[in-house]
């Protein structure tokens, strides 16, 4: 991960049974296992009246405010699926009196999205795309760019099963330059655009983040043109043929928002749909649904789909 400009990655290392006291509120959270860091501050696990929560801490208090900031703005926007419920912001001083900034949100329990898919049938690729989209739309017209997307800012919890963003911290406003950003979903880092923050960065990443599941060590620069290699590794993932036109004009930038590209998706992923429902019916004359053959999956994600969208 890379800040922008250039800032130094810093970390505030508490140890696990540690107690913060909110300065303000006096609220106690009871510090568990680091959930991970990053080059604003540092995300624990902790607990607070009996319950589990999610404790970011750090020494940039303006970053924090800013952070912040968001968490309030994604609460205000329709559907409040974007990002964790804020319940808490104070600051905390330590025993040699040193004084951080800190907020507290709602602790997502839940599987990455790699490993879902992995364990899950290929069908549930579109529902995630189509959701994802969705909610990248919503942020981007309330103004902002979610800069820093990748596989370890999104969860599936369930049921139904639904994506989910559990760090918003290289949030931007549009037109800004991108604040934070992971090299492997960054275009400036491949040569394909500006870091400015605008709807097609952040779906250059998105084409990022369901290429990072099928390559789990990603891959690098090899000295061909950044279009035609990424180019090959979509065509080179089977799962992601049926998609493969519409990531690739994401990668180029094509799009102009989010919106455009789901519309794009939803057509492609209603052609596969009639495609497998013609294949089976070929294969199974006298069976009118059968959930428990191939693609029967795909059925029960568009349902588990549309019932995510009443949540």
């Amino acid at each position: 991960m890379k800040m922008n400009p250039a800032s130094k990655k810093q970390g505030i290392e508490l140890r696990s049974g540690t107690t913060v006291r909110g300065k303000w509120h006096q609220n106690k959270y009871t510090i568990g296992r680091k959930l991970g860091a990053g080059a604003i501050g540092t995300v624990y696990l902790c607990e607070h009246n009996g319950k589990p929560a999610a404790l970011k801490i750090s020494e940039k208090g303006t970053s924090m405010t800013v952070e912040v900031n968001v968490l309030k703005s994604l609460k205000k926007v329709q559907g409040n699926h974007l990002g964790p419920s804020l319940l808490d912001v104070d600051d905390w001083m330590n025993p040699r009196g040193e004084v951080y900034s800190f907020y507290v949100m709602e602790y997502l329990n839940g599987e990455t999205l790699p490993h879902f898919i992995k364990a899950n049938d290929k069908d549930w690729l579109g529902v995630f795309m189509i959701q994802l989209l969705e909610d990248l739309d919503r942020l981007h017209q309330s103004g902002w760019i979610f800069g820093d997307l990748k596989p370890e800012n999104l969860i599936i919890l369930s049921p139904p099963p639904r994506i989910r963003w559990v760090d918003v911290g290289g949030t931007t406003k549009t037109g800004r330059a991108i604040k934070e950003y992971t090299e492997f979903y960054d275009r400036g880092y491949w040569g394909m655009g500006t870091r400015r923050a605008e709807p097609s960065y952040d779906l250059f990443a998105f084409v990022m983040v369901f290429l990072n599941i099928y390559y789990p060590n990603r891959f690098i620069k090899n000295g061909e043109p950044s279009e035609k290699l990424l180019f090959k590794k979509i065509d080179q993932v089977k799962d992601l043929y049926p998609y493969r036109t519409v990531l690739k004009k994401a990668v180029k930038g094509t799009y102009a928002s989010s919106a455009n590209m789901k519309r794009e998706l939803i057509t492609v992923l209603n052609v596969t749909k009639k495609r497998q429902n013609y294949h089976r019916t070929k294969k199974f004359p006298k069976t009118k649904l059968q959930l428990a053959e191939p693609g029967g999956i795909g059925i029960l994600a568009v349902l588990y789909y549309l019932l995510s969208l009443l949540f």
